[in-house]
This record gives C-alpha cells, structure tokens and sequence, in this order.
C-alpha cells in the first residue's frame, strides 16, 4: 500500500471518521435510552462533525478529479465510499430512533 497515494490517505481519514460517527451514534443511542437527551444530542452533533470530515475528505478527491487529476482505481476508496454512504443513512435511523426513546421516556 502506497502511503503517499492521495486516494489511499483520502480513502483512510473517510473510514477513520465514518467509523467514529457510527461509534457517536451508538454511543447517543444508549444515552437516549436512558433517558440522556442532552447527552444524546452532544453525541448526534459529534457524529455529524465527523460525517462532515469525511465528506469534506471524499469531496476533495472528486473536485481534483473533476480539474483533471487522474486516479488509478482503487477498491480501499470504493470501500470508504460506501461506508460513508451507509453511516449517514444510518445517522438518519439514529436520529429517528433517539426521538423514539425520548418519547416513550
């Protein structure tokens, strides 16, 4: 793996805060449930900041791409894309879910 590769360092700060947005959301999930709503919402907006950290980071390479810079495709890439798209559908869920619990709390 080519550390120095663009895509590859892009590919890893996608995964790195995609996947610390899903652990803010589980995290904010269990607070809500006990009745943490203050808690919860500190946690929501913290998942969001790091949805918004990937997506800044996936932005980029596709601007670069867009002005001419070529990339040789690459399946880490791929997978990070992925995994954002699934954290902030699952963002969606989480929030749906933290409203839920704190109705019935």
């Amino acid at each position: 793996m080519d550390k120095n590769n663009p895509l590859i360092n892009s590919a890893m700060q996608i995964i790195l805060h995609a996947g610390d947005a899903r652990n803010n959301m589980s995290d904010a999930i269990s607070e809500a449930a006990q009745g943490n709503t203050r808690k919860a919402d500190e946690l929501m907006q913290t998942a969001q900041d790091n949805i918004n950290k990937a997506h800044e980071a996936q932005t980029k390479i596709i601007q670069n791409e867009m002005a001419g810079q070529t990339y040789e495709p690459c399946i880490l890439f791929t997978h990070a894309q992925d995994t954002l798209m699934t954290v902030m559908s699952e963002m969606k869920f989480s929030s749906e879910l933290i409203k839920l619990h704190t109705k019935l709390l």
